[in-house]
């Protein structure tokens, strides 16, 4: 098929390499020229295992990234995948959105056949149908389910795992408005459908299933952190008790590693923006508030541990990961960010280490008063006290590298590094 994506930012650009992957013919739009150069020289502009090989595959031959919107004209499904950032009062932002649709939408009458529009951004029940609909049919004078089809598919992609995730999914979500739009995505993921679960729903349900997966998941780190936190005041081993529970086939094994929290871009804003939604229609989301909560409180939790050890100021505090999670080089509501504030509210003189240089940069251009080193060594050397904030593997490695430190207070956001004799160790909630 011929498909169109506009928008090449994470889920762009990870569904445009893993659909040319699949065999399809992709023309990417982006309004960034440097942009659409890095991928036309198949060079990812973002940080994530896998891409540049298939970008580097691709690129040239069945991938060619643009900014006009006028390379469309052959496409059979075109793909909206722009950002929808978050609003002050936690709702989401569908400006890029409509600036995309609306682009689009001046094109639109050119394509012929029966093109489908899908909605791939992370956007509130009925945008598709209320907001981007609307706006298509208003620039290019055609009608939703008679010239042409609109659909949702929402992504279920993680940060540091997306491509695995696009070519290996647990579901295929397809909301649609007629059988043509659905035929369409079906005939995008052909080569899925045999061996994955498919919902096929309406706009608005695959709308909300995509907040309802995030807001569970996160309401579930936030749950077994509560019960980590209360492990800790008893002195009991909050891992075990997860081990133990995840037995439990109505619970499972997974997101049961209780820490410092979740960050990234995803969990944050759709947590938020289903709460903020849920209260405009009257709602108030008790229990999704209180995983916000718990959520916001870990780090200072972590910063907590850290004064009953020592007085950090005019102290030199290492700081061991600044990415949200490891593989990626997104800084985007990092738990780092929290303990960085509260390490320089104590007069701490902070030096910080992750193996992604494009973490540090991002985080250098927010703190540029602290230190960043290159690696765990010199970060640790001479430090006061170390606060592992991401669990890169790297970490889970560090033993001897804690004895170049000055004193010996580790305080372990991940359970990544071993108790031992000549550390002053403290898990957050074990």
């Amino acid at each position: 098929m011929n498909v169109g994506i506009v928008g090449s930012g994470y889920v762009g650009t990870t569904l445009a390499a893993c659909l040319a992957d699949f065999g399809h013919d992709v023309i990417n739009v982006d309004v960034d020229e440097s942009v659409v150069r890095q991928l036309n020289d198949g060079d990812s502009p973002i940080s994530e295992p896998g891409l540049d090989d298939l970008l580097d595959r691709y690129a040239g031959a069945s991938l060619f990234a643009t900014t006009d919107y006028a390379d469309l004209a052959n496409v059979d499904v075109v793909f909206l995948a722009l950002p929808t950032p978050t609003n002050d009062d936690g709702s989401i932002d569908t400006a890029y959105v409509e600036a995309g649709a609306e682009a689009l939408g001046g094109v639109l009458a050119d394509i012929e056949g029966y093109p489908t529009v899908v909605v791939k951004s992370t956007v509130v029940p009925g945008t598709t149908a209320d907001v981007v609909g609307p706006i298509l049919e208003r620039e290019s004078g055609l009608q939703v389910g008679v010239d042409f089809g609109l659909a949702m598919n929402p992504e279920f992609l993680r940060e540091g795992s997306a491509v695995e995730d696009f070519q290996h999914p647990d579901k295929l979500v397809f909301g649609t408005t007629d059988d043509r739009a659905l035929d369409a995505l079906e005939s995008v993921y052909a080569s899925l459908l045999d061996d994955v679960p498919v919902v096929r729903t309406g706009l608005s349900e695959a709308e909300m299933i995509k907040y309802a997966n995030n807001a569970f998941l996160a309401a579930k780190i936030s749950l077994i952190n509560e019960l980590g936190n209360i492990c800790k005041e008893y002195g009991v081993d909050a891992y075990e008790v997860a081990d133990a529970i995840g037995l439990d086939d109505r619970i499972g094994e997974e997101f049961l590693r209780s820490g410092v929290g979740w960050g990234g871009s995803c969990f944050p804003k759709d947590v938020a923006a289903i709460v903020a939604a849920a209260r405009e229609q009257g709602y108030e989301p008790a229990l999704l508030q209180a995983a916000i909560d718990v959520n916001d409180r870990q780090p200072e939790r972590m910063l907590d541990l850290l004064d009953t050890h020592v007085d950090v100021a005019g102290e030199r505090v290492a700081v061991l990961g600044l990415a949200f999670k490891p593989h990626t080089d997104d800084v985007r509501n990092s738990r780092a960010i929290p303990i960085i504030e509260g390490l320089q509210a104590r007069g701490a003189e902070v030096v910080a280490y992750d193996p992604d240089r494009g973490a540090v940069e991002t985080m250098r251009e927010r703190f540029p008063d602290v230190e960043y080193l290159a690696s765990a060594s010199p970060t640790l050397s001479g430090a006061q006290a170390a606060l592992v904030v991401t669990d890169w593997p790297e970490f889970e490695a560090l033993d001897r590298e804690f004895d170049l430190m000055s004193g010996d207070v580790v305080i372990d956001g991940r359970r990544v590094v071993e108790r031992r004799d000549g550390l002053t160790y403290e898990g957050l909630t074990w």
